[in-house]
């Protein structure tokens, strides 16, 4: 009886700019969790982010800017718990816990909706594209359900 072949396991080495994306990505996360602005816009060769689910687009620092007050206004204590992640050629993929509590006024489609005091937790995931051969964020597109926040929050 023939014994079966010992199958190889190729161990790949995280090269070093891999290694650099990944920290940028986290790091980025936890400076978005601490509000520090500033901080994040430095992860940045150029701001801009892609909601994969509103499908509205923030390029460039002002819009950036524009985006993080808009969308801390009413979850000020937004924040995010890293699941996986990884990285393939120019981008880092992430999975993570997005969670927060609707504290402040929410406006949707032209009405503001009082603060609820309720929380969500929904999981996400988000693409962070790095310049080449940098370890600089070029576009984050997060891959959400819009109305999942919404749904956990009692407005839809």
């Amino acid at each position: 009886m023939e014994r079966p072949k010992k199958r190889r396991v190729r161990k790949c080495a995280m090269t070093d700019l891999a290694a650099a994306r990944i920290q940028t990505a986290r790091d980025h996360m936890h400076l978005e969790t601490v509000h520090d602005w500033d901080g994040v816009i430095a992860t940045f060769a150029h701001p801009r982010y892609e909601m994969y689910g509103g499908g509205q687009v923030f390029d460039g620092e002002a819009a950036v800017r524009g985006y993080f007050a808009a969308s801390r206004t009413p979850f000020p204590d937004q924040g995010n718990e890293v699941i996986s992640i990884s990285t393939a050629d120019d981008t880092v993929l992430v999975e993570f816990w997005l969670t927060g509590t609707h504290s402040g006024p929410l406006t949707l489609g032209g009405r503001t909706i009082p603060p609820t005091g309720k929380s969500f937790r929904m999981r996400m995931a988000a693409s962070f594209e790095f310049e080449p051969g940098t370890a600089k964020i070029i576009c984050e597109r997060p891959y959400f359900d819009q109305s999942a926040v919404l749904r956990a929050l009692g407005i839809v």
